[in-house]
């Protein structure tokens, strides 16, 4: 019950990282020091106050240290302030020149909201100011006394900023609060500077023991205590009346005002108040009169002697035992101690074993809570103090509450996470780890990305009949690649364009850092005999402007050895092979088509379980697929937006190298995007799985070579087909649903699309929206699915792989009739799909609707075939127009060919006539060909509209063939061809826009 009730509430918090962003919002960033002419050039040559604020912020760990602006006059000060905006200003005493009132009077109109402070020089100025002090502090928000001790400026910026704070970071943060009860100018002013010292550096000590990274480090800082100090008795209560429930401590002084008048035991009666109220709250009394420390002890408060010399020390025993910044010690109800914690781990261990009145004694106390909070763990400590001794039955339940915390801090503090991997990291937690250090590449991004995106949703909502999870997976950063070259000897190898065998050998003979092997033995240990993939990550792959995915290589490996040494040197030369891709022949051209250097590119590795399951001496997944968020290629009522699904049997290897995979758009699932005869031409024959039967593999030999390419036929002998294919009736030229029936297998995955076996439509549609929200792009996935019950709950399994931007080609294209001259346009469509641009067509094959014969159209398409055969030969390409509906079975709604008579067609337009109109062909027999190769699909209605085809220009363009209405046109000039598939818009320019100038040589 009370892990359910910790997990709705722990969620119903931000993260500590929010929290800690969400702390201090007040900070110190400009400070205006008015001081005498002497003391402003003191502190201006000897840089003291910038020096001691700037190392003390440095040593703390702490960024953006204030600016401080000396100035010597007032007349300077109300310039300043009149155009500049400043947090504090400090005013040094004046004494002798008197006018403190008067100067502060006009600082106060220059800046009304801004704190002033008084820094007296030293005590005889205290002792000079006290007849006045009343009059001072209505004009003067403090007053401080140097004395010259530089920490009292450190002092007086930190108590400036927890005054502002104190009451946000209590309430957002549950900061804890210390209260320092002191009326005295000169002992406040000694004392504030080493208790903010001992404060921020219990922080940052408990900081670096909770190995947070550098920016969580600094931002823990901001959780630290808030000191606010009261100068009454009055004020005192009024304070703890104010932030009972955040106080860690009390430090009181014994003699301070009360009731108006100065009174001796101030002290002892506010901490036997207090103790009456919070009989455990922590307090220290202080006193001059060490004989005093017997009446400390009567009141089970601390003790410290305002003038031991060992006062810092003595003070910083009190934080490490009493208030949370030590160990965490276990106590019996009679106070003695029986156990010791010095860390979460630790305390989680002991929570195990201490006797249930010592948990009930620290709970009443609210220990726990306080020492997790001076972890940094506001979160976990906000919810926590929510819970009380009499919300459980038993002490044993409040034991097994605790311990199921600790375990559910543990996991949520890497959840979502890329974190270190080490000998206590647990081998069943869904993390991705880091090997090395350094940039994680692309797919690495992608994958850390997905891996926090998914951590904070609601999985079990979205889709309760199937689990949604990342492969484990592990980074290696860029920094081992870097490190490789140089170690290596590689970078002029690289750079003397050997072949690809001389790059892979050279590469194979090199050495990974002792640091990466000792982490991959290990995670191999982790990770004993689970098929492994090893991707390429490269610091350009899945960027925005250029599609670097499948230009590196992939390895995966069975990971199935029985000894480990083996297993080992095959993923070092997996890796190996992989940082060799990076300088191969393709990947250079490539990089020189782009106008890309190849030492801009820096690669990182991921490395991932193989999502899918063992069939005999094989392992796969039973489905594979991408999907994409944008769709240029939408048919029927289907929208771009909806998005498109490739999908296919075995390892997804089959889909992203383009082969024969079942298409369907995630909101329409049940909608068949070919007819069924052209599902029967179109349906996947092979697949790829990973060959578990041997344990020696030869990766030099290419990425295939653990690989098995195997009939369809093998899958179904398998049993991966139940659902995923159904089976072609010849005698009734229909599908049939299952494989119950003897013909022609078609994997077109009815069970699961239509019948709703697995949700995968709902699963892809939900993804995609989110994903893309979230990035504010078109994204693309990979995924692949395990329809077998998991072992723990029973449910199928969705993995989701990789996800990227979805590449848009052709940049920012922006069609629309108001923005094009018609003059420049032969023709203009709003209803296209695909997308990109088409350059150096020169060949346009119409038929021209003056000599069109809808009764003729068979002879059209003989003529045509003959035409296309003749582009084939040569090795041509076309625009392609003509009437009505292209491959159309009835020869009186368009021109009947297949696709091998239009094969050489690069753009294919179909316009429409007053007496001769069809619907658009997509969804035909030739669809297929057309979203695989891009081919652009126009269709120019009647009446036109907005769109524009300009015949009479066509027609005064050279002829280079004519049979009766089909004419072959060869243009002096090529077409200049734009596809706004976000749009769904397209535009054919009678000729390519000019080049820009070139650049003058000396520009160059």
């Amino acid at each position: 019950m009370f892990s359910r009730d910790f997990n709705e509430i722990f969620h119903k918090y931000a993260t500590d990282k929010e929290i800690f962003h969400e702390l201090m919002p007040l900070r110190t960033r400009e400070i205006l020091l008015v001081a005498p002419a002497f003391d402003a050039f003191t502190l201006e040559q000897d840089g003291l106050l910038t020096e001691i604020l700037f190392d003390g912020y440095y040593q703390l760990n702490m960024s953006n240290p204030p600016r401080v602006t000396n100035v010597s006059t007032v007349d300077e000060a109300l310039e300043r302030c009149a155009s500049r905006h400043f947090d504090i200003i400090i005013v040094m005493s004046r004494l002798g020149q008197g006018g403190h009132v008067e100067l502060s009077r006009a600082l106060r109109q220059a800046a009304p909201r801004i704190p002033i402070y008084l820094l007296l020089n030293d005590n005889v100025e205290v002792g000079v100011m006290d007849r006045r002090r009343q009059e001072l502090q209505r004009h003067f928000d403090q007053i401080f006394v140097w004395n010259g001790n530089p920490e009292i400026f450190m002092a007086m910026v930190k108590f400036m900023e927890d005054r502002a704070n104190v009451l946000n970071d209590t309430k957002v943060g549950l900061t804890r609060v210390i209260l320092l009860v002191e009326d005295s100018i000169r002992y406040y002013s000694r004392y504030l500077p080493i208790l903010y010292s001992e404060i921020l550096k219990q922080t940052t000590r408990l900081a670096k023991d909770q190995n947070m990274d550098r920016m969580t480090r600094t931002l823990s800082m901001r959780v630290r205590p808030k000191v606010i100090l009261a100068t009454s008795y009055e004020e005192a209560m009024a304070f703890c009346d104010q932030f009972q429930d955040c106080l860690l401590c009390v430090i009181s002084d014994r003699k301070f005002p009360k009731d108006g008048t100065l009174d001796r035991e101030a002290g002892i009666k506010l901490i036997r108040a207090l103790k009456e109220r919070i009989p455990d709250l922590p307090t220290l009394l202080q006193s001059s009169d060490p004989l005093k420390e017997s009446w400390a002890t009567a009141l089970g408060s601390g003790f410290l002697n305002k003038n031991s010399y060992t006062l810092g020390a003595e003070l910083s025993a009190f934080f490490y035992e009493r208030l949370g910044f030590g160990d965490f010690v276990f106590r019996d109800p009679q106070g003695e101690e029986i156990a010791r914690a010095t860390d979460m781990e630790d305390l989680r261990d002991k929570l195990r074993t201490v006797p249930a009145e010592s948990l009930v004694y620290h709970a009443m106390r609210n220990h726990f809570s306080s020492w997790i909070m001076a972890r940094g763990e506001v979160q976990v400590a906000k919810v926590l103090a929510r819970f009380r001794i009499s919300d459980y039955r038993d002490p044993e339940e409040m034991r097994t509450f605790l311990i199921d915390v600790g375990d559910y801090v543990q996991r949520m503090k890497t959840l979502g996470k890329v974190i270190p991997l080490t000998d206590s990291t647990p081998r069943d937690e869904p993390n991705i780890l880091r090997l090395a250090s350094g940039s994680m590449g692309g797919k690495g991004r992608g994958v850390a990305y997905t891996h926090s995106m998914l951590s904070r949703m609601d999985l079990e909502s979205l889709v309760p009949e199937a689990n949604i999870r990342i492969p484990r997976s592990a980074i290696i950063g860029t920094e081992e690649f870097t490190g490789f070259i140089h170690r290596n000897g590689l970078r002029q190898m690289v750079q003397d364009d050997p072949d690809d065998d001389a790059i892979k050998r050279r590469f194979l003979m090199g050495s990974l850092s002792p640091e990466l092997t000792a982490k991959l033995r290990l995670f191999l240990t982790k990770h004993a005999k689970v098929p492994l993939a090893v991707r390429s990550s490269g610091l350009l792959e899945d960027s925005l402007s250029h599609p670097f995915a499948g230009l590196y290589n992939t390895f995966f490996l069975p990971n199935n050895d029985p000894d480990p040494a083996v297993r080992e040197v095959q993923l070092v030369e997996a890796i190996k092979l992989v940082y060799a891709s990076v300088y191969s022949k393709a990947s250079r051209a490539y990089f020189q088509a782009i106008d890309y250097k190849i030492e801009e590119e820096q690669m990182a590795i991921l490395v991932q379980e193989v999502s899918g399951r063992r069939f005999g001496s094989r392992f796969y997944p039973h489905i594979s697929g991408v999907a994409q968020s944008f769709n240029y290629y939408p048919v029927a009522y289907t929208q771009p937006q909806d998005g498109i699904a490739n999908i296919a049997v075995g390892l997804g290897k089959y889909v992203v190298e383009g082969e024969k995979a079942y298409r369907f758009a995630p909101p329409y699932p049940e909608m068949d995007m070919l007819p069924p005869k052209e599902q029967l031409r179109t349906t996947q024959k092979r697949f790829y799985a990973l060959d578990m039967s041997r344990t020696s593999v030869d990766l030099y030999s290419g990425e295939d070579a653990t690989l098995l390419n195997l009939d369809i036929q093998e899958a179904e002998k398998d049993g991966a087909l139940q659902h995923c294919a159904s089976v072609w009736d010849w005698n009734d030229d229909r599908i049939q649903d299952g494989l119950d029936h003897l013909g022609p297998r078609i994997v077109n995955f009815r069970n699961i699309l239509k019948y709703d076996q697995f949700p995968l439509a709902r699963i892809l549609q939900r993804l995609l929206e989110l994903i893309r929200e979230a990035m504010e792009t078109p994204v693309e996935i990979e995924f692949a699915v395990n329809l077998d019950p998991d072992p723990q709950n029973g449910k199928p399994t969705f993995t989701l792989l990789q996800i990227k931007h979805q590449l848009m080609e052709s940049g920012d294209v922006n069609l629309s009739p108001e923005d094009l001259d018609p003059a420049e346009v032969f023709l203009f469509s709003e209803r296209c799909v695909g997308n990109g641009t088409v350059e150096g067509l020169r060949d346009i094959v119409w038929v021209d609707p003056e000599g069109f014969d809808k009764f003729e159209t068979p002879a059209l398409a003989a003529e045509l075939e003959k035409l296309n055969d003749r582009f084939r030969l040569e090795g041509g390409k076309y625009v392609l127009l003509g009437p009505g509906r292209w491959g159309s079975n009835d020869r009186h709604l368009g021109i009947p060919i297949v696709w091998s008579m239009i094969s050489c067609a690069q753009v294919i337009v179909e316009y429409a006539m007053e007496n001769f109109q069809a619907d658009a062909s997509l969804g035909s027999h030739f669809f297929h060909n057309v979203t695989s190769l891009n081919i652009g699909y126009f269709t120019v209605p009647y009446p036109r509209g907005s769109s524009l085809l300009d015949w009479d220009w066509l027609r005064r363009q050279p002829e280079a063939w004519r049979s009766g209405c089909l004419v072959h046109t060869r243009l002096e000039e090529p077409v200049h061809i734009v596809m706004d598939g976000r749009r769904s818009a397209s535009a054919i320019f009678k000729r390519a826009p000019a080049p820009l100038p070139e650049e003058p040589e000396e520009f160059q």
